[in-house]
């Protein structure tokens, strides 16, 4: 079964997370690729920038919430904005510690978060949700 996307986005604005999530991505060989964002403004801007360059787009992203300047609801909000063809074409779960009740329940709310995965991020529930994301589309 091929659950294998191309590459994957992680925004996060901690150098440590980065580096130990980013190691369990290229471990469970999900991904092809990783790109790596230090905050949601680095995202956004590399998503338009490459927006009519379909091989340089992610097809899922990893956000985290509690990041300085534009947060990942602040994200959230402006991502909503982008090309349909680009939202239908890529998935997104938070990845984040926050145990804030309200933080949870918003992202579970949003339409365009498929997950809220808890950091740090373990290979086989990467695995389990792009299974379960990936395959009920086909």
């Amino acid at each position: 079964m091929q659950t294998r996307t191309e590459k994957v986005m992680l925004i996060d604005d901690n150098d440590i997370d980065l580096k130990i999530n980013s190691k369990v991505i290229a471990l469970s060989k999900l991904f092809d690729d990783i790109i790596i964002c230090r905050s949601g403004a680095e995202g956004l801007s590399y998503i338009k920038k490459h927006i009519n360059h379909p091989h340089l787009l992610p097809q899922f992203i990893l956000l985290d919430i509690q990041m300085p300047e534009m947060d990942g609801f602040e994200f959230l909000e402006l991502y909503k904005n982008l090309p349909l063809s680009f939202l239908n074409s890529c998935k997104l779960a938070i990845l984040s510690s926050t145990l804030d009740f309200g933080d949870i329940k918003k992202a579970e709310a949003n339409p365009y978060v498929v997950r809220l995965l808890k950091k740090p991020l373990y290979p086989n529930e990467l695995e389990e949700v792009l299974k379960a994301t990936f395959n009920s589309a086909h």
